[in-house]
């Protein structure tokens, strides 16, 4: 194990960080007056031994992992203990583990971006820490202080700083994750929890790069029902979706576009939002999504697309149910320009081909890369990772949060 020295929070002198707008409201009306763990009491432990950085070419999503994690235990009788960043290494976690029984569980996916200056930024951190306190709620774990969460893992990055890939097109990947470790096999609201972040140098997120995906379209696996968690980011979710996923590789597809109900509703595309570019039945140019109506999970990158195009007034922009048969019909009368999925992992991935009902169904792609998804991968880029006015980086409410360098004061090996 890497040896490793102790570091008070104080001696980083981290400025505040605020967050603004409606980056900090949420939905649920849950305040962050709890008792929660606070940044300002965070404790440091530098690894002594570290890693060697990746090839960002042959990069794996998901396969490499920084120097340094961060934990926050909690217990109903104790409370939130203080947070630690420490080296990485693996958890010790009681058999009886609720996580691992009854999958009280919850995660998010968020990521920081170097830009053109060499400075780091979070992209919109406060709509993820929203996300996960609701999805906290919905599971029974603990409330927490949402930009408290946000200050540690700024502090987690910038420790980390150097594993934040330079490059246009990789990323640094953040994995908070919450789990109940209720120690026994009741299944009831855990009397134990742990928080925990991981920090991931990730590439593209599917092996095949930008290119268009097919999806593997059928209505005998569902992901999300009315009064389920779909709209919650919980591994539950994901797990289940794992052998409808690998049924769509046997039939030649990369992803599944998810169906509901009887007239076969379009939700989601594998662990996407979904958005169709098309011509609506009123010859209307319009961009579409599905609306959230308690299936559809709350996507970051899917709230900032809507923002995006809803300021450019270019084109009807709409949250609205679609159907297999609707798109089928546009596709016969020629109405549909795009289909894409959007993530924070893949950012905006085009859709090239369905297979649904025994048919290919061919969706328009220019050159791979069709024109609107094209342009908002170049926006959300521009905004995330590129120079720009400061101005800029904050119109259209979708805002960067900065990690600033140089916080961390060295320490030597006692």
């Amino acid at each position: 194990m890497a040896s490793s020295t102790a570091v008070p929070s104080s001696a980083a002198n981290a400025p505040s960080l605020k967050g603004s707008g409606k980056d900090v409201s949420t939905s649920n009306g849950m305040e962050d007056s709890v008792h929660s763990f606070k940044a300002a009491d965070l404790v440091i432990e530098l690894s002594q031994t570290h890693k060697a950085k990746p090839d960002l070419t042959n990069l794996v999503f998901g396969t490499v992992f920084s120097d340094h994690m961060l934990t926050i235990e909690w217990t109903s009788a104790g409370g939130w203990q203080k947070p630690h960043v420490k080296p990485f290494g693996n958890l010790s976690l009681h058999p009886a583990c609720s996580a691992m029984h009854y999958a009280v569980q919850l995660f998010e996916g968020m990521k920081a971006y170097r830009d053109a200056d060499d400075k780091v930024r979070l992209f919109r951190p406060m709509l993820n820490m929203n996300r996960m306190a609701k999805s906290a709620e919905r599971a029974c774990l603990p409330a927490f202080d949402r930009e408290e969460l946000v200050q540690c893992i700024r502090r987690l990055v910038q420790v980390d700083l150097e594993w934040v890939p330079k490059s246009d097109s990789a990323s640094l990947y953040i994995r908070p994750t919450f789990l109940g470790t209720e120690p026994s096999l009741g299944v009831k609201k855990p009397s134990h929890a742990l928080l925990y972040v991981i920090l991931s140098p990730v590439g593209s997120y599917f092996s095949t790069g930008a290119k268009p995906v097919s999806l593997w379209a059928d209505s005998k696996y569902i992901r999300a029902w009315r009064g389920g968690t779909g709209d919650c980011k919980m591994g539950g979710n994901y797990g289940a979706s794992i052998y409808a996923q690998d049924e769509a590789v046997d039939y030649g597809c990369q992803q599944v576009l998810w169906l509901y109900g009887d007239d076969h509703q379009i939700t989601e595309v594998g662990t996407m939002n979904m958005f169709l570019f098309w011509n609506n039945e009123k010859g209307e140019e319009e961009l579409a999504t599905p609306p959230l109506d308690g299936i559809i999970l709350p996507g970051i990158t899917r709230q900032s697309i809507l923002e995006l195009t809803r300021k450019w007034g270019e084109f009807k922009v709409c949250e609205r149910y679609l159907t297999m048969a609707d798109l089928r019909c546009a596709l016969k009368e020629s109405r549909v320009k795009e289909m894409f999925g959007s993530g924070t992992a893949c950012v905006v991935s085009p859709v090239g081909r369905i297979l649904y009902q025994g048919e290919n169904l061919h969706i328009p792609c220019q050159e791979d890369f069709p024109q609107l998804a094209s342009r908002l991968m170049k926006e959300l880029t521009d905004i995330q990772v590129r120079s720009h006015p400061t101005g800029h980086r904050h119109q259209f409410n979708v805002y960067s949060t900065l990690v600033e360098r140089n916080l961390i004061q060295p320490v030597c090996a006692q």
